[in-house]
């Protein structure tokens, strides 16, 4: 008997075809979850930020990109809000193809991460951009009393 080598696999270093990423993002949880997946998006968003919490706004774009989301960039920070843009081929590629998209497991990551940064009850909503194909989200927050 021989032993096999079981080496364990660095799963941020495999890529997924685009086709597969879009088929359970579009398709099966559109239909699993029908009229209230941007809700169920948003929340599972938020649980996701909670069970990978990052420190810093560098992280989280780290994390956008790792997660193949898309770059996010950060072009506006005021005293209690904060707005992204996230845009790539698949983004620019969604919203020109699909009716109703939604970036709401996105916008859902964005807040906890921010609430759980800044200690803060933060929200996050998405503005798509048809025209410029990128998504901008604007991060919210009020301080926790």
């Amino acid at each position: 008997m021989s032993k096999k080598s079981t080496k364990e696999i660095n799963i941020s270093e495999l890529s997924v075809p685009a086709f597969g990423y879009e088929l359970i993002r579009e398709e099966l949880l559109e239909e699993l979850l029908g009229n209230e997946a941007p809700n169920i998006l948003y929340w599972a968003g938020k649980r996701l930020a909670r069970k990978y919490p990052l420190f810093s706004i560098n992280e989280i774009i780290e994390f956008f990109i790792n997660a193949g989301w898309g770059t996010l960039t950060v072009t506006d920070e005021k005293k209690d809000e904060m707005e992204f843009t996230l845009s790539s081929e698949l983004i620019r590629n969604r919203l020109l193809t699909k009716t109703n998209p939604t970036f709401q497991l996105e916008a859902g990551f964005l807040a906890e991460q921010i609430q759980q940064m800044k200690k803060v009850y933060a929200e996050s909503y998405e503005h798509s951009k048809k025209r410029d194909g990128t998504v901008v989200f604007t991060v919210k927050w009020d301080p926790m009393l």
